[in-house]
C-alpha cells in the first residue's frame, strides 16, 4: 500500500463519511465539517486549483471528480492537468484511461461504478483492479456492497442515494470503508 493510499485509509477510518460537494455553499460547510475527505463534484478548469487549495488549507484530502469539471475531457491530458496544476490528492472517474493515467502520475484514483444490474456487478470485478479505491452508486445497496467487498481488494466507498443515518450505517455494516454523500446532515453521523 502506498503512503498516499495509507493516508486516505486512515482518514476514512477516522471519519467514514466523505463530504461530497456540488457548489461553493456546500464546500464552505464541508470545510468546517467533521469529514476529513472532500469530493469536489463541480468546478471548471479556471477555478479547480483554487477549490482544491481551499480544501487543503482546511487540512482535508481533496479528490476531484474529473468527469464533472467543466472544460475537462475524458482524454489523458485532463489527468495531466490535475496532477501538474493542482494539489489534489486524487481523482474520481468512470473512465478507465483516466484512472490509469492518474495512477501513473502519482494521484490516488477512485473508480466510480454505477450499479444497474448483474452486468454492472461483473464490470466492477473486471475493471476495478486498475484503481486504488472502488466507488459504487447507489450506496444504499447493502447486499450488493457485502458481495463486492469479498471480491474487490481495494477500499470500497458507497455513494449516492444515502438519505438517512440508517443508510450510512447499513453501507458501513455491509463492509464499505466509507460513504460519500452530498446530504450535509449526514456529514456528522
Amino acid at each position: 500500500m502506498t503512503d498516499k493510499l495509507q493516508l486516505f485509509v486512515e482518514a476514512i477510518q477516522d471519519a467514514p463519511v466523505i463530504a461530497a460537494v456540488k457548489n461553493d455553499e456546500g464546500l464552505e460547510r464541508a470545510l468546517s465539517s467533521e469529514s476529513t475527505v472532500v469530493f469536489l463534484l463541480y468546478g471548471t478548469i479556471l477555478n479547480i486549483r483554487e477549490l482544491v487549495q481551499r480544501v487543503k488549507e482546511a487540512g482535508k484530502l481533496a479528490f476531484i471528480h474529473i468527469d464533472l469539471v467543466e472544460g475537462m475531457s475524458s482524454k489523458d491530458i485532463s489527468a495531466e492537468y490535475i496532477a501538474s496544476r493542482t494539489e489534489a490528492d486524487g481523482i474520481i472517474s468512470t473512465h478507465p484511461n483516466l484512472i490509469r493515467r492518474s495512477r501513473e502520475l502519482g494521484l490516488l484514483t477512485i473508480q466510480r461504478f454505477f450499479m444497474l444490474d448483474s452486468l454492472s456487478f461483473a464490470n466492477v470485478l473486471r475493471q476495478s483492479s486498475n484503481a486504488d479505491v472502488v466507488d459504487v452508486l447507489p450506496g444504499a445497496i447493502a447486499s450488493v456492497i457485502s458481495h463486492l467487498v469479498r471480491e474487490v481488494h481495494q477500499p470500497l466507498i458507497a455513494s449516492g442515494l444515502l438519505l438517512e443515518k440508517s443508510d450510512v450505517v447499513a453501507a458501513l455494516s455491509a463492509g464499505a470503508s466509507a460513504v460519500s454523500t452530498t446530504s450535509e446532515q449526514l456529514w456528522s453521523v
